[in-house]
């Protein structure tokens, strides 16, 4: 955590060496360098030097960053004036050092964009394309300013920083490539401009090339570059670079050595909006989007079709050369994952809406196509991979492999009342008959020993299965099994009465008794240590009673069954579980000995126990839910885990370093145990009233899980609806809350308008003419592409695409959608007095308001019409959707202001959502939309109770 905000990231690598550091600029007025540390998975700081004061100033550096690419210095500026440039070096133990930081100010200078040049190992140079303003501020009257490329070159040397060349670039420059030098390239700078790319470098012509622009783009509107990436192998390099519209170009330089003579922009694909590209050698690539989920991309080609739309610099028109193409499915690239991310949230609440007892996130996530709906659920999501019925109700399961080194699971154990189920786990699951189980018995531990042999402890004794001979153990007189527990070594088993008996493997692979104890209690639970690496036997024993008490029992030879601590409890003991977690973002040697308590209150408590003495310390506990606690044994990423069985399943794990102790997002579940087979290769088995269940958690790490139902534009808000019929008092309510969703955006087109331009498009041919009825016919079939990847079609100022749409929240499918013409929403406000146009907020209102004659008018006096309203009769599960053109106005006055007289104005445009309720219910919310007869306040709209009128058989609530 940095408790700021991050402004600039760069990572660099000191001249020989093998690992790379990380530099930052944030708001904290401190450039801050840190170091991957693997072993314990977390940044650790090497240096924070101080320069400024905190905040995203004008002149404070820390919005650019730009690193020499030998790693020998940094150079960090402000928007305006202020530059600071560090050398990095190392000391003679090899730790970084930085120096003092020289100064590079230069006052009325804006600075748009700045990068570290290749120069091998010449005096490090940094670029920078800056904007001085000093002859304009003196004289309003001046010539515009000219916008400048400056080459500082800091003198290693002299240990200064001069500004060596300035050159000036067209007024459209806003983004540098740095292009590879020494050995690798010709050096110099890639200047995107709008509309076209310009190689720069001191001494050099200047290289211009357009870039190829999408077919239905206008003529008159420039394409600008947000994103790029380097990729650079032995033999060449190239760059990857993204328009505004998401298509990324293929950048390829043809150089003889310094010189450049040809610049190649080629189509490459279309992916998402990124904020950042970064190319991996493993050969992925990684963008960070700007809006909705990050992706990683595999790359099945580097773009060497010579059919995809290509621009060069020998171009005869130069930076004005038209080269038009249509986005294609991806091509060059392969999805291959994806990082949830929820940003922007635009409207969020937390309601129950489709009964589930707790409360799920509802938010409104992304912008334009990439728009969504996400119900966010605490815990882990769950893929349930098999469902089987089972001819009674089982009471536990296991899973045991053939052999200690097997990798998949070999049989199914599941115990009945009084029998004991054996399945086998190939192709499919089929029941076994001459597994040597005893199936005539209910079961209460089945485990794989060390040397390959089975142990069954059913009630009245001990079965152990070796390869040629089955051993049987008799509990003496008339006593009875109660519980047992087991490792691969050692077994212990508790009796009714209280005794507690010891077995060992010995080497003749006999289980032979070591010890015995009586409690003087009745034993509820009992736990064995796992056995330790290296070593042949646990140390420990857990045992819980009726008396409240956990206590923790030597199993070592010279004191076996020795009390070494315990542990009093609230509620007695449901279940125990020793568990040795080693953390594998730390050391080897970073591990613990868990002990885990389930009570029957709903509660699990954990503490560590000491490997020497046994004693208990750093106790914690956590309330799991209003049933008992089950504790199981897994495995999660070849790593010891538990499961927590209460009215939630709860998995405790390690991941990253970290320790996750996290719900599921699954029914209750009575039984699980570890699960691993070809098509699963890790996962739970689990019992779930007389069903037997496959589980697999595949996104570890997550606090939420989260479904999504995509938009159509960007969702402004969202009201819960309420249900048709009122529940009586104290009841749960059995219909669904729906939930009526706003989606506007400016600059788009509505679903109508885009589906005419996409079929215009299809009939655009812009390579050769086709004649014949297949290609046609081909061309016809052209499938569209996802909006979500390619984007959507830029309608121009003052236009607006919208709809409403009402959402079961249970199955997330619409339930209602109205889509809106093309000209009717210009801003809206909510019921709440939301602002929904845009993201003002009721503090800063909006500047201006598009009305429908085109005109404008401030908000402080603007008049907006209700343009239509939707009617949605729940109780009847019928939609009835009426438009009209019937202008209900809705007053948004200024402070202190009056509305005007007359109310027929045109202006913009209301959604009204309308419900309606059956007559019989006499109450209900509902808001008085009749047009005010006094200025309001812009955020609050007041919801009354109102009989339903005598001259209609419904009542209307907004």
């Amino acid at each position: 955590e940095i408790f700021g905000v991050i402004r600039a990231l760069n990572p660099f690598r000191l001249t020989g060496a093998s690992r790379d550091y990380i530099v930052v600029a944030s708001d904290s007025g401190r450039i801050v360098i840190l170091e991957y540390d693997g072993t314990k998975n977390m940044f650790e700081k090497v240096h924070q030097e101080t320069f400024g004061k905190t905040g995203c100033r004008r002149i404070v550096p820390g919005q650019y960053l730009a690193v020499d690419p030998k790693g020998r210095a940094v150079l960090i500026g402000a928007i305006e004036k202020q530059k600071f440039v560090y050398i990095l070096n190392r000391d003679s133990a090899a730790r970084l050092t930085i120096s003092s930081p020289l100064e590079a100010h230069k006052s009325y200078t804006l600075v748009y964009a700045m990068v570290g040049m290749d120069v091998g190992f010449e005096n490090p140079l940094f670029a920078s394309i800056e904007l001085s303003y000093e002859e304009v501020d003196k004289d309003p009257h001046a010539e515009p300013p000219q916008k400048m490329l400056t080459l500082y070159e800091m003198d290693l040397g002299l240990n200064h920083v001069t500004r060596k060349f300035a050159d000036a670039v067209d007024h459209s420059a806003h983004a540098l490539i740095a292009v590879p030098g020494g050995v690798d390239g010709p050096s110099g700078v890639l200047v995107c401009c709008e509309n076209c790319l310009v190689y720069k470098k001191q001494g050099h012509p200047d290289v211009v090339c357009a870039i190829p622009r999408r077919l239905e783009m206008a003529q008159e509107k420039g394409l600008l570059i947000v994103a790029h990436a380097t990729h650079k192998l032995k033999d060449f390099f190239f760059f990857l670079i993204q328009s505004e519209y998401g298509d990324l170009y293929k950048v390829t330089l043809t150089h003889d050595e310094d010189m450049v003579s040809e610049v190649q922009v080629k189509y490459f694909d279309t992916i998402p909006l990124s904020n950042a590209l970064c190319v991996l050698k493993t050969g992925f690539l990684f963008a960070a989007a700007e809006f909705g989920n990050h992706a990683l991309y595999q790359f099945q080609g580097i773009g060497t079709d010579e059919e995809d739309p290509m621009c060069t610099s020998s171009h005869p028109h130069g930076a004005q050369a038209l080269v038009a193409f249509k986005p294609r499915a991806l091509k060059n690239l392969m999805l291959y994952d994806e990082m949830p991310s929820l940003s922007p949230i635009i409207d969020m609440k937390v309601l129950d809406a489709t009964g589930e007892g707790k409360p799920q996130l509802y938010a409104m996530c992304g912008r334009g196509p990439r728009a969504s709906l996400r119900v966010l659920r605490h815990g882990l999501a769950v893929t349930e991979m098999a469902v089987s019925e089972l001819p009674g109700k089982p009471n536990a399961v296991w899973t045991v492999k053939a052999t200690m080194d097997s990798e998949y699971d070999r049989y199914i154990v599941v115990s009945f009342v009084d029998v004991t189920l054996v399945l086998s786990i190939g192709d499919t699951v089929e029941e076994v008959l001459d597994s040597g189980f005893l199936a005539t018995a209910p079961s209460l531990l089945i485990q794989l020993m060390a040397d390959d042999s089975y142990v069954q402890v059913h009630p009245t004794g001990i079965r152990h299965l070796l390869p040629r001979r089955t051993n049987e153990w008799r509990v003496p007189g008339q006593k009875r099994i109660v519980t047992a527990a087991a490792n691969e070594r050692q077994v212990v088993i508790a009796l009714s009465g209280g005794e507690i008996l010891y077995f060992e493997i010995d080497e003749s692979h006999t289980l032979n008794e070591v010890a015995k104890r009586d409690m003087n209690y009745e034993v509820l639970c009992i736990a064995v240590q796992p056995v330790p690496e290296n070593r042949q036997r646990a140390s420990f024993m857990a045992v819980g009673g009726v008396d409240n008490t956990i206590r923790i029992l030597s199993l070592e030879r010279e004191r076996p069954l020795k009390q070494l601590s315990a542990q009093a409890l609230q509620s007695p003991a449901e279940s125990v579980c020793l568990l040795e977690m080693k953390n594998l973002g730390q050391a080897e040697d970073v591990h613990s000995l868990f002990l885990s308590i389930g009570l029957s209150s709903g509660i699990l408590i954990r503490s560590v126990v000491d490997f020497v003495t046994g004693t208990l310390s750093d106790q914690r506990s956590r309330f799991l839910g209003a049933k008992a606690v089950r504790l199981h044994k897994v495995s999660v990423q070849g790593m010891p885990a538990m499961l927590a069985l209460s009215t939630k399943p709860w998995l405790s794990y390690n991941f990253q370093g970290k320790n996750h102790c996290t719900p599921m997002s699954y029914e209750q579940l009575e039984y699980t145990s570890s699960f691993a087979s070809e098509q699963c290769p890790e996962g739970f088995v689990a019992i779930s009233g007389n069903t037997l269940r496959i589980l697999a958690c595949e996104r570890l790490g997550e606090l939420f899980n989260h479904t999504v139902m995509n938009l159509s534009y960007t969702p402004r808000r969202f009201v819960p609806l309420p249900p048709a019929v009122l529940p009586p008092p104290g009841q749960p309510t059995t219909d669904p809350i729906m939930l009526a969703i706003l989606e506007a955006d400016h600059n788009a087109y509505n679903e109508e308008t885009k589906r005419e331009i996409r079929a215009a498009l299809k009939k655009i041919r812009l390579t050769k003419t086709v004649d014949d009825e297949d290609d046609v016919k081909e061309e016809d079939d052209e499938e569209d592409l996802p909006e979500a990847q390619v984007g959507t079609f830029k309608a121009g100022e003052g236009k607006w695409g919208s709809c409403v749409r009402i959402v079961n929240p249970s199955s997330l499918t619409p339930v209602f959608k109205l889509d809106l013409d093309i000209d009717e929403v210009r801003m809206a406000r909510t019921a709440d007095g939301g602002p929904v146009g845009r993201g003002f907020s009721d503090s800063e209102p909006p500047k201006t308001i598009r009305r429908r004659g085109d005109t404008e008018a401030t908000p402080e006096s603007c008049t907006v019409s209700v343009g239509f309203s939707v009617g949605f009769w729940l109780g009847a599960r019928k939609e009835v959707h009426e438009k009209t053109r019937s202008m209900k106005h809705v007053w948004f006055p200024g402070e202190g202001e009056e509305p005007p007289v007359d109310h027929e104005k045109d202006g913009g445009v209301l959604v009204e959502l309308v419900v309606l309720y059956p007559r019989s219910k006499t109450a209900a919310l509902a808001a008085d939309h009749n047009p005010p007869q006094k200025a309001v306040g812009r955020s609050h709209v007041s919801l009354t109770a109102r009989s339903p009128p005598a001259s209609s058989p419904f009542q209307s609530g907004f």
